[in-house]
């Protein structure tokens, strides 16, 4: 196999990778029977812990009748700089949550919405022990609707709710100025004879469903529960597995936490530091899931009051602020098998970005300090080809010869490479090792939050979305054939065509690829037309002399 069959197949092989991926997320069916309705959310079961102490008188597995969802249980809205947030009564869920600088993927004149009764993506939470207020129960709301205002860096919510043999509950939300992360405090006085012993569960619900505008990407991420901690690191469960009962993660340990990852985005419940905690997932009903984590709570003496506090995270998958949140954190950040790669390149990208910025400009940054990286490689292998472009008169002429004798044609080829001091596959290498750099890159540009609705220069005002006009995949079609020009022909007629088709079929699809990594693409095609135009001329001006 020569230099040329051997970049086809590698060319090839990935935009098979790419266009399979695409086909898969375009044609994959979207299940609309037996959805769960907003009924079956409040009628879910309360998780059962194996090990962690219960309330005293055992776990309920029934819905009370008072856990019916009605139009007339109340809600409570808060606001904030960020962010609008929905609280139900029922069970005292976040069940809305909408961004306010934050756009919508598909209608940019809307705000994205993470939590929403349309997907029954929520944050529930609750107690476990006969009697003890769950997300079953209706709570009594202390206040109404509630802004955030201008000098206030935090504000509260209280719900409280009655328990039996004189236990009263109070959960406090507390919501903070210029943070995602919204803290979540129990308060359980006992006002009974005997000590309570309970544990609190926190989980996060949603159906299987890709979220809105996931159909238009070109390849897909994770979009399911992630479990952490320090024993089984960071650990992804799909909602396949749980339907069928497969699933595997950690199930107890005594750190960690739960999360619910979608692109760009993600929830999280959060039990900071150490102590025993349990996770789990479960099948709720047709195309609806739960995963959550159980935290025993210390033993409250009579007449005294216990707390318990976990925070829960909600927003985008800004790196730099979630490994500050809680160890691992960041690692929802879904780059794929690569990364290992990825994350560096992505650190290098940051480090340009706080320089420059703006991420387009960045993003050529990087291309160029990648380039420079690899000019060694990427000589070798230009020198290889210009050499080849220098026989190609030479190889067609034996292929005219010896067309008819492909065992003598292998022979004659072998000894003219001898004879002009060429190796047909010095320039693969470097192109094999690149090309993992390539896919890394790829997944930044398509993972990374920060990409999401960035600009860069005129009409491309979202680098995570494909270019509306069309413009840099066309002048990167254009590179494409110009260095289809600077590179040897094939002796191979159909292989020079196919050289050719090559650049308009890339074109195509780059129609559909985030312009981020356009961008890349069509800064590295014209820095490397430049390096190989300049081998190029040394090469042949040195083969003219001889």
């Amino acid at each position: 196999m020569d230099n040329r069959r051997l970049i086809l197949l590698l060319v090839f092989g990935f935009s098979l990778i790419m266009l399979w991926d695409a086909w898969q997320k375009q044609s994959k069916p979207v299940p609309v029977a037996n959805a769960p309705t907003a009924t079956s959310v409040g009628n879910a079961a309360v998780p059962t812990p194996t090990t962690v102490p219960a309330a005293t008188g055992g776990v309920p597995t029934a819905a009370a009748p008072a856990a019916v969802a009605t139009p007339q249980v109340a809600h409570a809205t808060i606001k904030t700089d960020l962010y609008e947030a929905e609280i139900s009564a029922l069970g005292g869920d976040v069940v809305h949550l909408e961004f306010l600088k934050l756009h919508a993927i598909d209608d940019k004149a809307k705000n994205f919405v993470l939590f929403d009764a349309s997907s029954l993506y929520a944050a529930e939470s609750g107690l476990i022990g006969n009697g003890l207020p769950n997300h079953k129960t209706v709570w009594q709301l202390a206040s109404g609707n509630e802004e955030l205002k201008d000098g206030e860096n935090e504000l509260r919510l209280r719900l409280t709710a009655a328990g039996p043999d004189g236990i009263q509950v109070a959960k406090t939300y507390i919501f903070h100025r210029g943070s995602y992360l919204i803290d979540l405090e129990y308060e359980v006085s006992n006002g009974g004879a005997a000590p309570l012993a309970a544990s609190a569960y926190f989980q996060l619900v949603r159906d299987g469903k890709e979220p809105a505008g996931g159909s238009t990407r070109v390849a897909s991420t994770f979009t399911g529960p992630a479990f952490y901690s320090e024993a089984g690191k960071y650990q992804k469960v799909t909602f396949a597995d749980i339907a069928k009962g497969k699933d595997k993660h950690v199930d107890k340990a005594d750190d960690g936490w739960v999360a619910m990852v979608q692109h760009y985005f993600v929830s999280a419940w959060l039990p900071p530091g150490k102590g025993e905690r349990e996770f789990y997932t479960r099948k709720l009903g047709d195309d609806f899931y739960a995963a959550g984590v159980i935290v025993p709570m210390a033993a409250v003496a009579p007449g005294t009051t216990g707390k318990l506090d976990v925070p829960l995270y909600a927003g985008p998958q800004e790196q730099d602020k979630l490994k500050k949140i809680a160890p691992g954190l960041q690692l929802v950040v879904d780059y794929g098998w690569l990364t290992v790669i990825a994350a560096p390149l992505f650190w290098v990208l940051e480090l340009i970005h706080k320089f420059t910025g703006n991420w387009g400009w960045s993003i050529i940054g990087l291309t160029v300090l990648l380039k420079l990286a690899f000019f060694p490689l990427s000589a070798a292998s230009y020198k290889s080809m210009a050499k080849m472009r220098m026989l190609t008169p030479k190889l067609t002429k034996l292929k005219e010869t010896h067309g008819d004798d492909r065992q003598r044609l292998n022979t004659e080829m072998m000894e003219l490479y001898k004879k002009e001091k060429v190796n047909p596959l010095g320039g693969c290498l470097p192109i094999v090792v690149q090309i993992p750099v390539f896919i890394a890159l790829y997944w930044v540009l398509l993972g990374s939050v920060e990409m999401r609705q960035a600009t860069w220069l005129g009409w491309i005002t979202d680098l995570s979305a494909k270019d509306p006009y069309y413009i840099l995949p066309i002048i990167m079609g254009l590179t494409m054939l110009i260095q289809t020009r600077l590179n040897p022909t094939p002796p191979d007629p159909i292989q020079a065509k196919v050289m050719w088709i090559m650049p308009i079929v890339f074109t195509g699809m780059f129609f559909m690829f985030p312009a981020g990594l356009v961008l890349y693409w069509t800064v590295n095609n014209l820095l490397s037309i430049a390096q190989q135009w300049q081998i190029n001329r040394m090469i042949e001006a040195g083969g003219a002399k001889k």
